[in-house]
């Protein structure tokens, strides 16, 4: 009898246990206490999926790239981007020293640009960029200072502008940025989005943190052309891209809510810097049309592949709601004007993203279900990332948080004009000219008759001393 109630207990408490992890995440959005304590459970479920502070494995990244693991190198910098702003609404500083060492790390030296060459196979100017954001906003945040002998947050995104604004090119589509930055990358020839908004992104803040106005110009140079080509338009709808082969004229009209987070931060940020009313408006237009579109009944969704019937977003498309509620948040912050309707539509669409979790942190991708959808193959720490920056974003409107800080009201991160400057490890190719072509034909015709030659002394009796 002992023995069966020994074997009752414990199935009883296996039951319990698990009843336990179905339950809902519990949070009060009245509460900031509550907030951080649930914050603290995402933060540390999303920091699970990471394995590079382990023997063997590599510093800064997430389990990746396929077939490896289910993430691109870029979205760890987004995740590191996510843990700095954790610190910053929470106070929790648990995480700072794994993420001070994963981003210092992946910069690769010497010239700490982001730009590694392990990840050559698959690096983007966007890809790039968001380990440079990330690092901008450490700067912003008075995120504790790198060693003095390791570079600097500030010098860090400005390396990354640096080696991104002279790929700046006219040839092709009277300017912009392509997506893939080495020739040989699938993606080359597309001038999309998402590489020139968040170029404009790292100039806006970096005008306004350095109010260096050179920086401010690229930020100018870079919505005319976006506007130009239409990726930009009246209604401030921000299309996907187009190919340089079509002059970019073949956009194509997917809407990614990345690209309508990372510019309406970018224009937020020129609108403080400035205080002009053509900012002003262009904020106002590009927050009208993303709440319009991607917050539908006050929830965030990913139109563009989640759909009513089914879910076909890939792993990057699973982070992206995280990207947008963090950016509206500092828009919040930056342009008062907006503070109100942002705050109200980021509250109802975190209600729901609380729904999505389970008690011990699991969370899953739809908002919009009212429960947990167990929607985790896809990664998951994408989804992780969304609903951590949907409840600590929270804090904006519970506690006093200050904007992003500038080298003249408190940051203390130091630059470097010239950061980036040591010759890139990854050189753009030229263009193949005719001359080139000449001299590859020289060069193989050479190498076939060398080739040839030893063939036949090989078979001669020369070869065996004769």
């Amino acid at each position: 009898m002992g023995r069966i109630l020994a074997i009752v207990a414990a199935l009883l408490l296996v039951a319990a246990r698990y009843a336990r992890a179905q339950s809902a995440l519990s949070v009060d959005l009245k509460s900031p206490s509550s907030i951080k304590a649930a914050s603290k459970i995402v933060a540390k479920n999303l920091m699970a999926y990471y394995h590079g502070d382990e023997y063997g494995q590599t510093i800064g990244i997430l389990p990746g790239p396929p077939p490896v693991g289910p993430y691109y190198w870029w979205e760890a910098g987004a995740m590191w981007g996510t843990m700095v702003d954790y610190w910053f609404y929470t106070g929790d500083d648990q995480f700072n020293n794994v993420t001070t060492e994963a981003l210092l790390f992946q910069a690769a030296a010497p010239q700490n640009s982001y730009q590694p060459i392990n990840w050559t196979a698959s690096l983007g100017n966007d890809d790039q960029a968001f380990w440079g954001m990330a690092a901008m906003l450490a700067a912003e945040v008075n995120f504790p200072n790198p060693p003095k002998d390791q570079p600097q947050w500030l010098a860090l995104a400005q390396a990354v502008f640096n080696t991104q604004a002279p790929r700046w090119e006219l040839e092709d589509c009277n300017g912009g940025l392509r997506w893939q930055i080495p020739r040989s990358n699938g993606g080359f020839n597309y001038k999309n989005s998402i590489a020139n908004v968040c170029f404009l992104n790292i100039a806006a803040r970096l005008a306004r943190y350095t109010n260096n106005e050179t920086y401010a110009q690229w930020v100018e140079t870079t919505w005319d052309w976006m506007e130009g080509v239409k990726y930009i338009d009246k209604a401030y709808n921000v299309f996907d891209g187009g190919h340089v082969e079509h002059n970019c004229t073949d956009i194509n009209p997917v809407q990614f809510s990345a690209n309508a987070a990372v510019l309406i931060h970018g224009a937020a940020i020129m609108y403080n810097h400035t205080n002009s009313q053509k900012w002003r408006t262009r904020v106002s237009g590009l927050l009208n049309r993303t709440i319009e579109h991607f917050f539908p009944n006050g929830i965030m969704v990913e139109r563009a592949c989640e759909l009513d019937d089914r879910v076909q977003c890939n792993v990057d498309q699973h982070s992206f709601k995280g990207y947008m509620h963090r950016a509206l948040a500092t828009v919040a912050l930056v342009a008062p004007f907006t503070h109100e309707n942002i705050t109200n539509v980021l509250r109802t669409s975190t209600q729901g993203a609380i729904k999505s979790c389970l008690s011990d942190g699991t969370c899953g991708f739809r908002w919009t279900t009212g429960n947990y959808d167990g929607d985790v193959g896809m990664g998951p720490a994408g989804q992780e990332m969304s609903a951590l920056a949907a409840l600590m974003t929270q804090l904006v409107d519970q506690q006093p948080v200050a904007g992003p800080l500038t080298n003249t009201t408190g940051g203390t991160s130091v630059g470097d004009p010239n950061a980036g400057s040591i010759p890139n490890t990854l050189p753009t190719l030229a263009p193949i000219t005719q001359a080139d072509r000449g001299g590859a034909g020289f060069l193989t015709a050479f190498v076939l008759t060398s080739l040839l030659g030893c063939l036949i002394w090989i078979s001669s009796e020369w070869a065996e001393g004769k």
